[in-house]
C-alpha cells in the first residue's frame, strides 16, 4: 500500500484504506492474518472476544509476516475491541465478570496486548454499547485512561446505530471516539446521520458486512456497467466508491485472489457523477 492508500484520523492516528477484518476465521487465523499482510494489508482488526474471534492467531501471524517481511510494528495498524459482557461466550469470558466494568476493560486490554504480542494498539474499539448511559461512559473512561496511558493511540465505538447515543457520546468524552465501525446496510439507511456527524468531526467511519448485506446494489445494472468500465468486479467498484466518500471498509475474504482484487481498488478512481451515481444506490 502506497501514501494513498492511508489517511490521518482526527487523532492524528495514520489509517489504512482498507482493513482486514478476522471474525470467524477460527483455526485459520494466523495463516490468514500472515497472507493478508504479505498481500500488502497493512490494517488489521480483531476483538477480545472468543465467540467470534481468535485474537492470539492475529497476534501469531501478525509476528510471522513482519518477521518474514521485515516490517516493523509501526509499519502497521492494528486494532481490538473491548467485548462487553453481554456480546462473550458465558465459557470463554476473558476477564473476571465479577469484577467492575472498569476492571474488564483493563483485564481485557491486557488479554489483548499479549494476544498480538504488542506493547500497544493503534485503535481500542468498544464492540458495542451497554445498556445504560452511565455503564457506557464509565467503560469509556476506563478507555481513557489506556489512551492517557499511551497504550491505545485512538479511541472508536462500534455497533452504534443510535445517532443521539452516539453524539452524546462524543460531547460527554474526554478522548473523543475518532472512529465509529457499522454495519453497512439499508436496514439502518446507511448510517446517513450518523456519517454526516462523522463528517462533521472528523470521525473515520469503518463499514463491515459491506458486501453481504448488500447484493441488490452489487447486482445493480448501474454497477455492473462500472465494473465492466473499468474492468474490475462490482465488489471493487463499490468498495472503491466507499473510499472515496470517506469511508474505512473491512474486508474478512479467506481468497487470496480477492485479496489482491481489494487492495487494488486504488488503482483506478470513479468520476464525481459515477459517486452520485452509487450514492443514489443506497
Amino acid at each position: 500500500m502506497n501514501d494513498n492508500t492511508f489517511i490521518i484520523s482526527a487523532a492524528g492516528v495514520r489509517m489504512p484504506r482498507i482493513v482486514y477484518g478476522t471474525a470467524w476465521k477460527k483455526d485459520r487465523t494466523a495463516a490468514l492474518v500472515e497472507q493478508a499482510i504479505g498481500l500488502g494489508f497493512r490494517g488489521i482488526d480483531t476483538a477480545c472476544q472468543p465467540k467470534h474471534y481468535q485474537e492470539a492467531g492475529v497476534g501469531e501471524g501478525v509476528v510471522a509476516a513482519c518477521r518474514k517481511l521485515g516490517l516493523d510494528r509501526a509499519d502497521l495498524y492494528l486494532q481490538t475491541k473491548f467485548t462487553p459482557l453481554n456480546g462473550q461466550d458465558p465459557l470463554q469470558i476473558p476477564y473476571d465478570p465479577q469484577a467492575s466494568l472498569a476492571e474488564q476493560v483493563s483485564q481485557s486490554f491486557r488479554t489483548s496486548l499479549k494476544n498480538l504480542q504488542t506493547p500497544y494498539l493503534d485503535c481500542l474499539v468498544l464492540h458495542s454499547p451497554l445498556a445504560h448511559r452511565q455503564q457506557l461512559l464509565e467503560v469509556w473512561r476506563a478507555m481513557e485512561q489506556i489512551f492517557h496511558d499511551g497504550d491505545a493511540t485512538q479511541l472508536g465505538i462500534s455497533n452504534c446505530y443510535d445517532p443521539e447515543l452516539f453524539e452524546f457520546l462524543y460531547q460527554a468524552a474526554d478522548v473523543k471516539p475518532a472512529v465509529i465501525q457499522n454495519r453497512f446496510y439499508a436496514d439502518t439507511g446507511y448510517d446517513r446521520e450518523i456519517r454526516d456527524f462523522c463528517r462533521q468531526h472528523r470521525i473515520v467511519y469503518q463499514s463491515f458486512w459491506t458486501l453481504t448485506a448488500n447484493p441488490k446494489v452489487l447486482a445493480d445494472a448501474a454497477v455492473k456497467n462500472l465494473a465492466a468500465k473499468y474492468q474490475r468486479s462490482t465488489a471493487q467498484v463499490f468498495f472503491r466508491f466507499l473510499s472515496q466518500i470517506g469511508i474505512i471498509p473491512l474486508t474478512g475474504t479467506t481468497s487470496a485472489k480477492h485479496m489482491r482484487e481489494d487492495l487494488a481498488i486504488f488503482d483506478f478512481e470513479l468520476s464525481a457523477d459515477e459517486c452520485s451515481l452509487m450514492e443514489s444506490l443506497l
